[in-house]
């Protein structure tokens, strides 16, 4: 029987990632593909840069997240 089953590396282990029929302790051949990433990394962040360069208040917008951050870590003793 000839059948793909994807899979996680972890170390020497693989972990399949979907059901099977394959009983314990079973012999079994392993032929090893890497499969590429849906897409390569940075590209999605790459695709959105830009998305807020018509929204004028961003600026303030991320200026005000910054300052409640500063706030809370005060408040929580951290900085």
């Amino acid at each position: 029987m000839n059948r793909i089953l994807h899979g996680i590396v972890h170390g020497k282990m693989i972990e399949l990632t979907e059901p099977h029929d394959i009983p314990d302790g079973e012999s079994v051949q392993v032929v090893i593909r890497a499969t590429p990433p849906a897409r390569p990394w940075g590209e999605g962040i790459l695709a959105s840069a830009g998305a807020w360069a018509d929204y004028p208040e961003m600026d303030e917008v991320m200026q005000k997240i910054q300052d409640e951050r500063k706030l809370e870590r005060r408040s929580q003793g951290l900085e």
